[in-house]
C-alpha cells in the first residue's frame, strides 16, 4: 500500500509541474506536499528538512543528521532520492541552494513552510522570486489515484465505525466534553493515528457549525450534531458528520432535518465529470432555501480532502472547475435555525459516471437513550 501510495513516478510529475511553470526548484519542508511526494512524514522542527525538485536534474533531500535514520526508514527512503544530511555547524538553506543549477530566477516554497526558512532562503537566493509551491502540485493532489481513493475508502470505514459507537456515549446528563472525550478515544481505537477534531453540538449549540468541546450537560429532547474526524497510518483523514437526539426531538427539528436529508442527497447525486462544484454546491442550497430556510445554511457544501482535511476542490459558488474523476471532497449542507441544528457530510469521490461513497452509514436521525 505504501509503494502504492508514494509512487517513484510521482516525483517525475512533480518535475514536469515545475518546469510547465516556470519554475526552477520547490523546496518541500515537512508538510502534506513533502508527504505527498516522497511518503516522508516528517517532524516540523527548527532544523531544516527539504526536499528539493530542481524542473533539470536529480532531486535530493537536505535532512539533520539526526533525521537521517527517520528518513530512511520512510517511504523517501525506497524512492531513489539522495539524502544529503547536514550538521549542526552547516548552512543546510547555503547546502540546498547550492546544489541547483546556475541562474535560477523563480523558485516554489512549500505553502506550509515556516516564514523564517522561507526568508532564510530568501537570503541564500536573492535574486529569485519566490511563489506557492501548492500551484505546482495542486492538479497532481486533486485527482487521487486508486491507491488513494482506497486510503479515503478505509479512513470512511473507520470513522463510520465510530459513528455506530456514539449512541452508547451519548446520554442526557452528561456533557459535551465526556462525550467528546469518549468519542477521541474511539478514533484510535478504530484504526486512526491521530484525532483530528471531535465536534458534540447539543442543543443551541448545534447550531455552530464549529463548535468547540464544552462543559455544557446534554439534556433530554436536544438534537445533537457529532462532526468527527482523524488521520490515518496511511496519511489520509475521514470526516463525517451524524445526527443524534437524547430522546424525541422538537417536532420544528424534525419538519427541517427532512429537508436537510433531501438536500444531502440531491448534492451528492449532483456528483459526476464535468459537473461545476458551484452546481452541487446549489443542488443542496436551492432546496434548503425553497423550504424557507436559506438564511439558516451559510458555509460551503463541501471541501476537498486526502492528506489534509480541508484541500482543493471547494463546493462553493462561484468554483466552475468542472469536476473530475478522481476528485474526492465532502457534501456537507446543513441548517442552523438558533435553538438547535443539523449537518450531514458524507466523503464522496468523482467517478467516470457519477460519485462513490466513502461513507456508508444511515444519514437519518439516531434517537439515543
Amino acid at each position: 500500500m505504501t509503494t502504492e501510495l508514494y509512487p517513484r513516478e510521482r516525483l517525475g510529475q512533480v518535475q514536469e509541474a515545475t518546469a510547465k511553470a516556470g519554475l526552477g526548484a520547490v523546496f518541500l519542508t515537512p508538510g502534506p506536499d513533502l508527504r505527498y511526494v516522497s511518503g516522508y512524514d516528517a517532524l516540523p522542527l527548527e532544523r531544516l528538512t527539504c526536499l528539493v525538485v530542481p524542473a533539470a536534474g536529480e532531486p535530493f533531500m537536505v535532512v539533520p543528521r539526526l533525521e537521517l535514520p527517520a528518513a530512511q526508514e520512510s517511504p523517501a527512503g525506497s524512492l531513489g532520492v539522495e539524502l544529503v544530511p547536514w550538521d549542526e555547524t552547516e548552512d543546510p538553506f547555503a547546502l540546498a541552494v547550492g546544489r541547483l543549477p546556475q541562474g535560477v530566477t523563480k523558485v516554489g516554497v512549500a505553502d506550509r513552510m515556516w516564514a523564517v526558512m522561507a526568508l532564510r532562503f530568501r537570503a541564500v537566493l536573492p535574486g529569485a522570486e519566490q511563489v506557492a509551491a501548492g500551484g505546482v502540485l495542486r492538479e497532481l493532489r486533486m485527482r487521487k489515484s486508486a491507491a488513494e481513493v482506497e486510503a479515503l475508502r478505509e479512513a470512511g470505514a473507520a470513522i463510520d465505525r465510530v459513528h455506530r459507537r456514539v449512541p452508547g456515549f451519548l446520554t442526557a446528563g452528561r456533557t459535551e466534553r465526556e462525550v467528546g472525550r469518549d468519542i477521541a478515544d474511539a478514533i484510535i481505537a478504530e484504526g486512526h493515528a491521530r484525532v483530528d477534531f471531535v465536534i458534540v453540538g447539543s442543543g443551541p449549540n448545534g447550531a455552530n457549525p464549529h463548535a468547540e468541546l464544552s462543559d455544557r450537560v446534554i439534556a433530554p429532547g436536544e438534537p445533537v450534531v457529532v462532526d468527527i474526524g482523524g488521520t490515518m497510518p496511511s496519511g489520509y483523514c475521514s470526516d463525517s458528520t451524524r445526527n443524534y437526539c437524547v430522546g424525541e426531538p422538537p417536532a420544528a427539528y424534525r419538519e427541517y432535518f427532512q429537508v436537510l436529508e433531501e438536500a444531502q442527497r440531491a448534492s451528492c447525486e449532483a456528483v459526476r465529470p464535468g459537473v461545476t462544484p458551484e452546481a452541487v454546491d446549489a443542488a443542496a442550497r436551492d432546496i434548503i432555501a425553497a423550504a424557507g430556510h436559506g438564511a439558516h445554511f451559510f458555509h460551503r457544501t463541501g471541501h476537498g480532502i486526502g492528506l489534509e482535511s480541508h484541500e482543493e476542490p471547494y463546493i462553493v459558488a462561484g468554483n466552475r472547475e468542472p469536476l473530475e474523476p478522481g476528485m474526492a471532497f465532502s457534501i456537507e449542507p446543513g441548517i442552523y435555525p438558533g435553538p438547535h441544528g443539523a449537518r450531514i457530510e458524507d466523503i464522496v469521490v468523482c467517478t467516470e459516471d457519477g460519485y462513490d461513497p466513502m461513507n456508508v452509514t444511515g444519514h437519518g436521525l439516531v434517537i439515543t437513550g
